[in-house]
């Protein structure tokens, strides 16, 4: 079984794995609560192929705003 896109590839648009793992799970938490969202039915394929669209965009938490 081939994943597409490749999680390689993925993570250099993430910059790490963790970050990567973090914003696709944050990603289909906000799909799955989203009553109009047609892609309910596999939201971590659906946040995975929007980061590899380029749609979804991967910002570090600034650590200076973090009390």
């Amino acid at each position: 079984m081939m994943n597409k896109p490749p999680v390689n590839d993925l993570e250099r648009v993430a910059g790490c794995r963790y970050m990567l793992v973090t914003a696709v799970a944050r990603r289909a938490r906000q799909i799955m609560a989203d009553p109009m969202s047609k892609k309910a039915d596999k939201p971590v394929s659906a946040a995975v192929e929007e980061l590899a669209a380029g749609q979804l965009e991967i910002r570090p938490i600034d650590e200076s705003s973090i009390q």
